[in-house]
This record gives C-alpha cells, sequence and structure tokens, in this order.
C-alpha cells in the first residue's frame, strides 16, 4: 500500500475546474482545514489526471476498487475511515480527492509543498499502478458559466471569484433580452464606442461587450461588476463574501 500521513487538505467542493481549487499559497485563514490521517496515493495517466482536476463525473471503476476505504481523515481523537478518498499525481500535478461516499470528486485540494513532495519522491520510487480512464472519452467544453483556464490565467483567487460573478452577471443579461439594457452596460464598459454601440443589435452588443470583457482583469472589470451586482440580493451576497464588504 502507497500512502502518506498527516495530509493538510483544503476542500474545495463542487468544483469542476482545476483553477478552483487553489493552491497552498492561495489558503486563507478562514478555509477550514482538515488533516487526512492517512492518504492513499494512486499513479494515474495525464488523461484522467485532467479528468478528475477538471471534472465532477464518475470515476473510474478500477480506480474506485483500488481506493475504497485506504483513507483515513483525523478529528479530534477519532479516526474516520474514508469510501473513496485518494491523492492522485500523473508525476508532474497532484491533486487530493474525497467523493464523500459517491463515485463522483466532489471535494478536491491541493497539498502543501512538503507533502507534494513526499508524493513526487513516492511515485519515484515506489513500484506504482498507473490507472487510466478505461476508455472514457473525456472532452471539456468551457462556457460563459464555465471560463476557460485561459480566461483566467495570472489571476489571484480574489480576482477569479469576483471575475466568476461578473460573467454570472452578463449571463443574466443576456438571458433577460432586454436589447437596451445590454446596450447601456457596453457603453458603461466603452463609453467611446458609444455611437458605434447604439447602431449595433442585442447580439453585436452582447458580443462585443463579452469578448472584452473577458480578457483579463483590471479596475475596470472591478467597477463593472460592482455596478452590475448592485440592486440584486443574491449577487450582492456573493459580492460580499468575496469582497469582505457591501456594494457601494
Amino acid at each position: 500500500m502507497v500512502h502518506i500521513r498527516d495530509v493538510w487538505v483544503n476542500w474545495f467542493e463542487g468544483e469542476e475546474n482545476g483553477y478552483n481549487v487553489c493552491d497552498f499559497y492561495e489558503w486563507r485563514s478562514d478555509d477550514r482545514i482538515e488533516v487526512l490521517d492517512q492518504a492513499y496515493v494512486v499513479k494515474v495517466s495525464e488523461e484522467l489526471f485532467d479528468y478528475i482536476e477538471n471534472n465532477i463525473a464518475e470515476l473510474p471503476d478500477s480506480l474506485l476498487l483500488a481506493v475504497f476505504q485506504k483513507s483515513y481523515l483525523r478529528k479530534n481523537m477519532s479516526r474516520i475511515q474514508l469510501d473513496y478518498c485518494f491523492i492522485a499525481t500523473d508525476g508532474k500535478r497532484i491533486i487530493a480527492v474525497d467523493t464523500i461516499g459517491y463515485k463522483t470528486p466532489i471535494r478536491k485540494s491541493r497539498l502543501t509543498p512538503r507533502q507534494e513532495q513526499i508524493v513526487f519522491d513516492l511515485v519515484e520510487t515506489e513500484e506504482m499502478q498507473e490507472y487510466t480512464l478505461d476508455n472514457i472519452i473525456f472532452s471539456k467544453e468551457y462556457h460563459i458559466l464555465s471560463p476557460s483556464p485561459e480566461d483566467m490565467k495570472g489571476l489571484t483567487r480574489k480576482e477569479r471569484q469576483l471575475k466568476q460573478l461578473l460573467f454570472m452577471a452578463l449571463d443574466q443579461l443576456y438571458t433577460s433580452g432586454n436589447e437596451a439594457e445590454i446596450r447601456y452596460w457596453y457603453t458603461e464598459w466603452n463609453p467611446n464606442l458609444y455611437m458605434d454601440i447604439q447602431q449595433m443589435s442585442m447580439e453585436e452588443a452582447w458580443n462585443g461587450l463579452f469578448e472584452e470583457v473577458k480578457l483579463g482583469w483590471t479596475s475596470r472589470h472591478y467597477q463593472l461588476c460592482s455596478k452590475m451586482v448592485k440592486g440584486q440580493p443574491f449577487f450582492e451576497k456573493l459580492w460580499e463574501l468575496e469582497h469582505g464588504e457591501s456594494v457601494k
């Protein structure tokens, strides 16, 4: 059995994109850190690692069978056996997974640098079976509510969260089908195009706004997000949770 002990995990639940499973340096003081008393380590193919990291679909049966009840959570003075919890590596990347009893990677976490090095050393020194996708074809599609890694590249944890909130507000704007409102927000974003925007159809204005907004993250993005979520209780709550203060 290949396993490591005393593993700190910071679970991110229901995340289908790996960029939202934050690296150790982005962990926060108010995150809920747990400790795995024992964690089973598996080596997987690059394709399977991508599938685990960027998906919440069912895991291959061969992998689930291999890890079944081989990891334990430490809680107070207790040692709790977990059905499908493991650490996966393709030799270059590492991720911890807990299905909380299901067959999909519901919770995911990165490891501390020290524990990562231990895993890499194990892969080099221990004989490990490599698991594959078991004939599952994995094809990832990105969209406004599941942005591509390119749209999030170089952003901090806070910036990624706020950008996803902005995308949610933009998606709601498009769904409303209000042509005048879409033109208004495009003008708010890029007032220099005011005259051109007035001549655009709803689709043209929407596409223009989205294509410009999806690039990077700046103070303009921040201001647009704060204005678009104002007066919408659900979005305002998400803003407050990430930003730490009410929308002004």
